[in-house]
């Protein structure tokens, strides 16, 4: 499909008024003669779709057309294309979507969720309808990430796509380390504030970078959406110990989302890591994301700057608004959806910069022979073994905190290890394990 430049303006509906759909509307209404690109058509909001048509959003619906039902968004003559902001992987997000396809009306969204879990599907559905499906709002805010992969990349061979993508977590890891504060006050802090979710598991536990990841991933390696295969951790573990013992080691702890081309597949992982103080994702703090995409060509591209919130997700969708405006329709998943390969898991390797490992150790005669010997057993160099400080607690056995620091190593290795050292008995609490970024 070709939408065609023309004087009749670009008639948009919007389902869902959160946030971003508000911020996106009053754009819309206020500002639409500066957001018209040269040679483009007019951007006109002409419908919305919200579960409240009283609720005050801070902009006049008076001359809007309300759908109680977002699907009668989707199917309203006077809707050209449709904006999905209602968010969730199913339910009436996923059927907004999928009826404006089958109506033959290209769809913007920004639900990642959505995307992991049914982009495949859906972009087929787009294809077949010969009409777009962009989401340049669903990685990383206002950041042009999907863009860099998808319009800047081509013809380069990307060997990684790495990058800190969800504001809770990096604000929470922010504050901890400047503050030196346990990661369940600062929790508390960012649901007060409206960084975090009243149940933060989503952000927290890492499925949100993960599956902005799985998008970033398809993209830059012209792979089938794969959210569901791939390692995932948050950052719950994460004390104010690790936090110091990083800083003195020279490292930052960041949430990481990284996927990287091996002969073997894609390997995908989301967890915490150390990067080293000078590099450029150990200087993005608070709520900012950053996307890191490693190239044949140029080198590493690093795109950063604000991750989440009304205006800058809505600066996404307008974006892609823009580009249908001008006429623009690029594929979903840059790749038809019959020549993306099948996405395949890389085997496990070693990791070139090491882990971070703390323990508490049992202050007892042989147990950091013991340790050692676990550690040798598995094939696993140690680069360096550090007390933190003196015992604190009474008892027949006080506890030492002690941190490893490893050579490159297979992160299965390490593991196995512990699972060892717990069985001696020799710790009292489960290991730390952060990966190192070299």
């Amino acid at each position: 499909m070709t939408i065609p430049n023309s004087d009749s303006p670009l008639r948009v509906g919007v389902a869902g008024l959160g946030t971003v759909g508000a911020a996106l509307a009053r754009l819309l209404l206020t500002r639409s003669n500066e957001l018209r690109a040269e040679g483009a058509r007019l951007l006109m909001l002409t419908a919305v779709s919200a579960r409240d048509a009283s609720k005050d959003r801070g902009f006049d619906m008076s001359e809007l057309t309300f759908h109680a039902n977002a699907d009668d968004l989707a199917r309203d003559p006077e809707v050209d294309v449709v904006v999905e902001l209602i968010g969730g992987d199913d339910g009436p997000a996923k059927t907004l979507v999928e009826t404006a396809l089958q109506e033959g009306k290209p769809v913007i969204t920004a639900n990642k969720a959505l995307l992991a879990a049914h982009g495949l599907q859906l972009a087929s559905a787009a294809e077949r309808s010969n009409v777009p499906l962009l989401f340049e709002a669903a990685v990383a805010g206002g950041i042009p990430a999907i863009r860099a992969l998808r319009d800047a990349v081509p013809g380069q061979k990307v060997t990684r796509v790495s990058g800190i993508l969800n504001g809770t977590c990096n604000y929470i890891l922010t504050r901890m380390e400047r503050e030196g504060i346990a990661f369940d006050d600062v929790l508390t802090d960012a649901q007060r504030l409206g960084y975090a979710e009243a149940d933060p598991t989503f952000d927290v536990d890492g499925f949100d970078t993960a599956h902005k990841l799985a998008l970033l991933t398809s993209l830059a390696f012209g792979t089938e959406i794969e959210a569901s295969d791939m390692y995932i951790e948050g950052i719950r573990a994460i004390t104010p110990d690790d936090m110091e013992a990083a800083r003195e080691l020279g490292y930052r702890i960041k949430l990481l989302g990284v996927a990287q081309a091996t002969e073997t597949g894609i390997e995908q992982r989301v967890h915490p890591t150390m990067l080293p103080l000078e590099s450029t994702l150990a200087q993005i703090n608070g709520v900012l994301n950053a996307v890191a995409i490693d190239t044949d060509l140029l080198g590493e591209i690093v795109l950063s700057g604000p991750g989440a919130g009304g205006d800058a997700t809505a600066a996404s969708v307008i974006a892609d608004l823009q580009d249908l405006a001008r006429g623009l329709v690029p594929k979903p998943l840059r790749l038809p959806r019959g020549d993306l390969r099948p996405y395949q898991r890389a085997r496990m390797r070693s990791h070139e910069g090491g882990y971070y490992v703390r323990l508490s150790v049992v202050d007892k005669p042989g147990a950091f022979a013991a340790i050692a010997q676990r550690m040798a057993e598995h094939g696993i160099s140690l680069q360096s073994i550090v007390q933190r400080r003196k015992p604190t607690d009474t008892g027949p056995h006080t506890h030492q905190p002690v941190i490893i620091i490893t050579h490159e190593t297979m992160e299965q290795a390490v593991r196995e290890a512990m699972d060892g050292i717990m069985t001696d008995g020799h710790v009292d609490a489960t290991p730390q394990i952060i990966r190192i970024e070299r």
